[in-house]
Order: structure tokens, then C-alpha cells, then sequence
């Protein structure tokens, strides 16, 4: 009698390898569906008059004024210190975090003397302590860093924390009854418990840092990317000039975020979180 076998096994395997593929289209798909009813929604809304034309603008108003503004050099300029400052406070912010958290998440004595303290200063808002920055370091991008820092500095802090206290008590008895050095114990246990709370944290912190990179310029009146937003709220009929600046920021939010979120992806290969992610 013929045999059937090959024919049964290779339908299936073709079905199964276009599943995968299907699944990793649907969420672009699908986000950029929503995409197109957001700007429909937009342009419907000052087109049907429910709100002034001078104070929201036709999306493609916007996409005008931003396609003019890519073009000019001065724009790229201050893009660039916005971007400088957020990369000079989120490099500062991560190394004291992760290097105060280890220290602090390995010493059960600091971390109940220092559990006050953190509960005290982690809530209070960044956009608080403008005055202080200012009246240290005056209109300086020093006093924006201290800002972007100190908000930056809590999202890894934190996370660092909790991935120290997720060492496994057991595993942690076991390797000091094993002998094994600080060292050993820091690289083979403590690390790969806390990386996937630290990278989380890394994650978390680029996006704040950005964040408090534009307020700080918004507020301070630094050069960079929030002037040019407080610039063109402050001037007449720029209404166009004024989305398009937060646009800018709300696409180097989402770059931001996609990159570390490849980078969390790529170090943490081996954690069942995203071994999970990939199998779905």
C-alpha cells in the first residue's frame, strides 16, 4: 500500500513555520492600524470644528512643519544637546545605582539603615528640585543634570535592589558552604539573579531620563529640545511648529525604549522571561 507518512509530516511543518511568522506580523500590523485611526481621529476633530484649527492643527500641518524643521541644521543642533544631556545623565545615574545598590542589597545592615532614606527621597518629583539645581549650578546644563540624574537614578536603584534580595537563600548558603569567593558569588550567583532586574531598570531609566532632559529645558531654559517647545507655544499662529517639537520627543521616546528593549532582549537570551516571549 502507498504510504502517506512524508505527505502527513510535511503539511504540518509548513503550517507550523507560518504561525511564527504570522504572529510576529500582527503586531505591527495591528500598531500601525491604530496609527492610521489616531490620525484620522485627529484630523476629523479641528475639521469637524469641535476643536479651533489654531490650537490643534491638521496632522499634515504638523508633518509640513516637521518635514521643514529635518532640513535645518540648527534644529539637529539643539536635538543633539537634548540627546547629550540625556546620555551624560543616564550614564551617570546608572553606574552610581548600580554600584550604591550592590553595595547596599549585599549588606543586610545598610540596607535596613538606608530603607527610611530611600522610601523618603524616591517619591519626591524630580521637577521639585528645580530650584535647587538652579540655585547651585544656575541656567547651566549642570543644574539639568542633576534633574535628569536624580530622577534616573531611582528607576535602576530600585530594581537593583530587588534583584540582589532575589538571590535564593539556599543557593546562597550552598555557595558559601562550597567556599566560594566573593567574587565567584557575585559573577555565578548574585548577577545572573539581579541581571534581568538591572537591565529592566536600564530600560526604565532611558525612557525617564529623556523625560526629564526636556522638562529640564522646558523649565530651565536650556537649549535644546524643550525650548524649542516653550518657543513655539510662546509664539503666535505656531501651533503647527508646537506639535511637531512634541512629536520629536514622543518618536525619541518610542526609538529609545525599542532600542534598550532590543538590547534587554539580546543580553537576557538566555532568561526564561524572554525565552517565553519568543516561544509565544
Amino acid at each position: 500500500m502507498p504510504s502517506f507518512h512524508g505527505l502527513g509530516e510535511g503539511t504540518p511543518g509548513m503550517s507550523l513555520r507560518s504561525v511564527p511568522l504570522l504572529r510576529r506580523a500582527r503586531k505591527p500590523l495591528l500598531g500601525a492600524a491604530g496609527l492610521l485611526g489616531f490620525l484620522a481621529v485627529w484630523q476629523l476633530i479641528p475639521m469637524l470644528g469641535l476643536i479651533d484649527r489654531e490650537y490643534l492643527p491638521y496632522p499634515t500641518d504638523v508633518a509640513a512643519r516637521l518635514t521643514q524643521e529635518l532640513v535645518d541644521l540648527a534644529f539637529w543642533r539643539r536635538l543633539g544637546l537634548t540627546m547629550q544631556a540625556w546620555a551624560i545623565g543616564l550614564t551617570i545615574a546608572s553606574l552610581a545605582a548600580l554600584a550604591l545598590g550592590a553595595v547596599i542589597g549585599l549588606v543586610p545592615f545598610l540596607r535596613r539603615a538606608t530603607h527610611t532614606t530611600v522610601e523618603f527621597l524616591r517619591p519626591i518629583p524630580s521637577v521639585a528640585i528645580v530650584p535647587v539645581a538652579v540655585i547651585i549650578q544656575g541656567i547651566s546644563i549642570e543644574a539639568a543634570l542633576i534633574i535628569t540624574v536624580y530622577a534616573s537614578f531611582w528607576q535602576m536603584f530600585v530594581q537593583v535592589l530587588y534583584g540582589v534580595a532575589d538571590v535564593d537563600a539556599v543557593a546562597r548558603d550552598t555557595a558559601r558552604s562550597f567556599g566560594l569567593t566573593m567574587t565567584e558569588r557575585l559573577t555565578k550567583l548574585v548577577l545572573p539573579t539581579a541581571l534581568p532586574y538591572v537591565m529592566t531598570g536600564l530600560r526604565l531609566a532611558a525612557s525617564v531620563a529623556l523625560i526629564l532632559a526636556i522638562t529640564a529645558e522646558m523649565v530651565i531654559g536650556n537649549p535644546g529640545l524643550g525650548t524649542l517647545i516653550m518657543l513655539s507655544r510662546s509664539t503666535p499662529g505656531d501651533a503647527a511648529g508646537l506639535y511637531a517639537f512634541v512629536v520629536v520627543a514622543g518618536l525619541l521616546g518610542v526609538t529609545i525604549n525599542a532600542v534598550f528593549r532590543r538590547i534587554e532582549r539580546r543580553v537576557l537570551h538566555w532568561h526564561q522571561s524572554i525565552r517565553g516571549e519568543e516561544i509565544l
